[in-house]
């Protein structure tokens, strides 16, 4: 899988990452109530992909229910850019809208039906792999 360096950071600027992924994203919208009212979309990407530049004093996180996502905001501007999701606890949800422009070449969505997590996740075949690491991936230098 070709990966591509994303930048990206909160609206205030106090925290950046960078973050590998394909330069062809696939979003979950997502409608369980923290996401509905969020308005959450994110990709998953594994947490060795992921690199937080700046900005760990600024962020504080959210918890609820099962406590096993993190959402995760920056404490100055409100902008959640990243979390951990309840789905991929070893990786991270990446806000698209939260990327630099310049290395995002298509965006796909796909519904997830967060009303219905359980059964939600069972259903679905790969989504708990999307924050594995793919063993040789081709990486592209920063555009």
């Amino acid at each position: 899988m070709e990966l591509v360096k994303h930048t990206g950071g909160c609206h205030c600027g106090a925290v950046r990452f960078e973050v590998w992924s394909s330069p062809d994203l696939h979003v979950f919208h997502c409608n369980c109530s923290i996401c509905t009212k969020k308005q959450n979309h994110h990709f998953i990407v594994p947490k060795n992909n992921f690199t937080l530049l700046q900005g760990l004093d600024s962020l504080t996180t959210y918890t609820f229910n099962t406590h096993a996502a993190k959402h995760t905001f920056c404490k100055t501007c409100g902008v959640q850019s990243f979390y951990t999701p309840r789905s991929n606890p070893d990786g991270y949800g990446v806000a698209p809208h939260c990327l630099d422009p310049g290395t995002v070449r298509s965006v796909s969505v796909e519904t997830f039906c967060g009303e219905k997590w359980e059964e939600s996740m069972q259903a679905h075949k790969s989504i708990r792999d999307m924050s594995k690491s793919a063993g040789n991936i081709q990486q592209r230098g920063t555009q």
